[in-house]
């Protein structure tokens, strides 16, 4: 049976899913990563626990990728993120292939154990490709959770709309009311 995630915010692409693998719960620093089994549960999640192992030389692995992340997100375009990020994706490669089916490509790693992270890195180029500017923080002040702007005219602003959006809507109504005394 596998483990339920425990996170309050899933859904986002593999690499910001990575990064979202820390979050803040009732004040306290929350991370899925703290174990192998944390692991499975995230690479349950995206479909990926039948393809890369969740010991700990993976979960160290993941733990680089994400920290790279972490800094390429944070300072887009910083010659030292993307070297991290590099540095992830040294570890594995793409090798075109002729398959029954015509061409394909197959996925390379000089070891099993970066087989995550280098996914996860290499999604974030994906991303980039995309639209790097949908690459968002959460505007709530107390939330860490990154998300894909999907919506149409790209003004979403919070990790979601039931999480953070309604607390920052009720904290602006409460500022208003407590300041009209209405």
């Amino acid at each position: 049976m596998t483990e339920t995630d425990p996170r309050p915010f899933v859904g986002e692409p593999l690499a910001l899913d990575l990064l979202n693998t820390r979050w803040k719960e009732h004040g306290h620093d929350e991370d899925l990563l703290d174990s192998p089994s944390g692991l499975h549960v995230w690479l349950a999640g995206h479909g990926l626990a039948d393809r890369f192992p969740a010991d700990t030389a993976s979960l160290e692995a993941v733990l680089l990728a994400r920290e790279a992340l972490s800094a390429a997100v944070t300072a887009p375009g910083s010659a030292s993120a993307a070297r991290q990020v590099d540095d992830v994706l040294a570890h594995g490669r793409i090798r075109p292939t002729l398959t029954a089916e015509g061409p394909g490509e197959a996925t390379e790693f000089e070891d099993p154990a970066w087989g995550a992270a280098w996914t996860a890195a290499r999604d974030y180029l994906r991303l980039l490709t995309t639209a790097a500017d949908r690459i968002r923080l959460c505007d709530q002040p107390d939330c860490i959770r990154y998300f894909f702007d999907t919506s149409r005219n790209g003004g979403r602003r919070w990790c979601s709309m039931a999480l953070c959006g309604n607390r920052a809507k009720a904290a602006r109504h409460y500022a208003r009311t407590r300041h009209t005394g209405v």
